[in-house]
């Protein structure tokens, strides 16, 4: 045998072929060196496929067996680092079916019975992706504890809230902190949806018409979980569209786009809250770094990078909507492009949270049983920062309303009032009450409670709102929805 027909016989169609594809097509069209890590996945379906083809009588029990035998042995060799990997193959799927039929003779030829490689890729980026949203599922849980943590020693301390980056009214820092919870709880609620929609079973849709075997799909959708919540099998109902489509993956990449936009604000509060200027907050030094040429520097790399990062996971999701755009039916080799952005979308959205919960909640001591090394809270600066921006003149607009005066009126008011504060570079809680009430006679000596920030913060216990009690209400259902 010639060495071009050897070449051709690696190849699943090479029969049809004159000629052996070319080194440098081989390398452009090759797909094993980024899509072996489906292997798993890969395994995972073809056991399930060769238990239902055995059930229904298409293979017999001993091919069955001579499957799950060789199985066994590739899975043994891949996680040893023995399996050799062949840029010939072409990509994961060639490569496990060439090895399993050196290892088992025709049992491994017979595997394909009924299949296409088409979807058989769906089904295993449908399988590695349901259970990589498991896990940042539970890295989401991770984050929101660890800001629910901080949040609880932090009820009473008092922070500048700002709109436009401007002092606006006093909150509570746990109150800012859960607000991200927020953000992070309906990043896990998106991601819950779409697993929901990415654990349908495409495998059985073959090529891209169905097959004539007498396949038993529902019992390969059950054997490897994809069912919903009644426990009925989720299979995917149009074979044109089961091979085809790969919007599961751009809306995982929309939900992991959004995951970390919150994670790019977070990290933005916290590059500012760090600097001199703000001095509000300090992140452990190993999340940090310094200068090469200026001592004194300590640089908020994490957050800085999480904040660029997030641009190249947002650019990834743009990358699969275009990809998929100008695609007919059915199955088109366009969509080998979905798995490196796909692949490192969700690295880099498990090791942001993975990093981030760490970095703002701190590090378990295995023998204390406490989490050390989180960020530390400078209550006095923030409090120091509150009183600089006449933070409670809603505050005194709003006493006078209840005063009697419209909202209006009293906006005016307050107005002329900071006005001459800040002539006398004062706090509106410093101005002498005779001075107030220039202003407005209704003004009395208990306008310095609404005017203090404890009072303040105290006022606003509306459901939602930043009192602390009302803060410590939701810390708990917190506690209630995460189960800790």
């Amino acid at each position: 045998m010639s060495k071009n027909q050897l070449d051709q016989k690696s190849q699943a169609w090479s029969a049809l072929f004159s000629e052996p594809m070319s080194d440098l097509v081989k390398r452009y069209t090759s797909s094993v060196f980024f899509d072996k890590r489906l292997w798993q996945s890969d395994i995972q379906g073809s056991l399930a496929h060769a238990e239902m083809l055995s059930a229904q009588k298409i293979i017999s029990t001993q091919d069955l067996a001579d499957i799950q035998r060789g199985m066994a042995q590739i899975t043994d060799e891949i996680t040893k680092g023995q399996f050799d990997w062949k840029l010939d193959l072409e990509d994961v799927h060639l490569n496990i079916e060439a090895r399993l039929t050196q290892i088992v003779g025709d049992a491994g030829k017979r595997l394909h019975t009924g299949r296409s490689r088409n979807d058989q890729v769906a089904t295993d980026v449908r399988l590695w992706l349901v259970s990589e949203i498991d896990l940042i599922s539970g890295l989401l849980t991770d984050l929101q504890k660890s800001l629910i943590e901080v949040a609880e020693r932090n009820v009473e301390v008092i922070l500048p809230g700002f709109t436009h980056l401007q002092v606006a009214q006093p909150v509570s820092f746990a109150h800012h902190l859960l607000a991200y919870v927020e953000m992070f709880a309906r990043d896990a609620e998106r991601m819950a949806d779409v697993r929901r929609r990415t654990n349908r079973l495409p495998l059985g849709s073959a090529a891209l018409a169905g097959t004539t075997y007498p396949l038993d799909r529902e019992r390969v959708a059950r054997n490897l979980g994809m069912v919903d919540e009644q426990g009925q099998a989720c299979v995917c109902q149009n074979s044109l569209d089961g091979v085809s489509d790969r919007d599961f993956a751009i809306e995982f990449t929309a939900a992991a786009s959004l995951c970390m936009v919150h994670i790019s604000r977070l990290s933005e509060e916290l590059i500012l809250w760090m600097s001199q200027n703000f001095g509000f907050v300090k992140i452990a030094d190993r999340f940090t770094t310094g200068s090469s040429i200026m001592p004194q520097k300590k640089n908020p790399d994490v957050p800085e990078l999480a904040r660029g990062k997030t641009g190249r996971v947002v650019g990834h999701l743009m990358g699969l909507i275009t990809l998929m755009k100008g695609q007919p039916l059915a199955y088109n080799k366009d969509n080998q492009e979905d798995k490196e952005p796909l692949f490192d979308t969700v690295d880099t959205l498990k090791d942001t949270l993975r990093i981030f919960s760490e970095m703002i909640g701190g590090q378990l001591n295995s023998e204390t049983g406490q989490k050390e090394g989180g960020i530390s809270v400078n209550a006095s600066a923030m409090e120091a920062a509150t009183k600089k921006g006449y933070a409670t003149a809603t505050d005194l607009a709003d006493y006078l309303v209840k005063k009697g005066l419209p909202f209006r009126d009293a906006h005016e008011v307050v107005a002329h009032a900071v006005k001459t504060a800040q002539t006398q570079n004062l706090d509106l809680s410093e101005l002498p009450l005779t001075t107030l009430q220039q202003f407005n006679a209704g003004i009395q000596a208990d306008v310095f409670e609404c005017l203090s920030l404890v009072g303040s913060l105290n006022a606003r216990k509306t459901l939602g709102g930043t009192a602390p009690d009302q803060v410590r209400q939701q810390i708990a259902r917190h506690h209630a929805r995460l189960g800790f």
